[in-house]
């Protein structure tokens, strides 16, 4: 079995864990695997010729690796961003049908109605209900002087959880 696929079968067997104990069993089980593939990468990378796509690549992950450590540190994150592409494919596909939004101003609005819509999703809430919310509430707040108000319209806020479900 592949260091990667051994990864992510922990994963499978942590994923109903709370955060803090995600954290705990990652850095115990994943964090040995992790310094096994950075060795080989740092081993293998010397082997190979400074302008192949296989030494661009093994320079890539050892000048991330930090990075790629990040997700043991929280158990709130994935160890893959396969949710986040996931999110944003529709967008992406849609990107030539979007290219006559009218305007500038047109594309920043379909791009932060599309933004809303996904973060809706992404929590669990009905979408329209969360966009008819938020539309029909704010403007009578004072976000503008009060920034902190906008804590109230997130999509993981009890009240909005309650109504947009």
């Amino acid at each position: 079995m592949t260091l990667t696929n051994k990864l992510f079968e922990i994963e499978k067997e942590l994923e109903c864990l709370p955060p803090e104990q995600k954290k705990k069993e990652r850095i115990g089980l994943e964090k040995p695997l992790l310094e096994a593939f950075w060795s080989w990468a740092e081993r293998n990378s010397a082997g190979e010729l400074p302008k192949s796509k296989l030494h661009t690549a093994f320079q890539y992950a050892l000048n991330n690796r930090q990075e790629f450590f990040n997700y043991l540190e929280d158990g709130n994150c994935s160890i893959s961003n396969s949710l986040a592409e996931n999110c944003i494919r529709p967008f992406v596909i849609g990107r030539k049908n979007w290219l006559f939004a009218g305007s500038p101003k047109g594309a920043a609005a379909s791009a932060g109605i599309y933004t809303l819509v996904e973060t809706a999703k992404a929590n669990g809430l009905d979408a329209m209900k969360y966009i008819k919310y938020i539309l029909s509430d704010m403007p009578g707040s004072t976000f503008l002087e009060n920034p902190e108000y906008l804590d109230d319209y997130l999509p993981w806020d009890p009240m909005v959880q309650e109504r947009c479900r």
